[in-house]
């Protein structure tokens, strides 16, 4: 499990905002648990993102193996 810091409260401390991971920047403890669920929703996104570019490639790759791609298509996959 990673630790974050976080600060709330724009009026907080320079320092305490430089050291923190993470500023909320109102007094609402609440919006502790709707940073915590928009960071889930993200990583999640993230992680479907990453799938789909590696099954892209790899049908590209499977494609090219067997001389149906060409080059361009494995450069197009690449960089979308």
């Amino acid at each position: 499990r990673a630790d974050v810091g976080i600060a709330m409260g724009g009026l907080g401390s320079d320092a305490a905002i430089e050291a923190a991971d993470v500023v909320i920047m109102n007094d609402e403890p609440g919006k502790i648990a709707d940073a915590i669920r928009l960071s889930r929703k993200t990583l999640k996104i993230v992680k479907q993102n990453i799938i789909f570019a590696i099954g892209i490639k790899s049908v590209v790759l499977i494609l090219g193996a067997f001389g149906i791609a060409t080059m361009g298509d494995a450069v197009f996959a690449d960089v979308g």
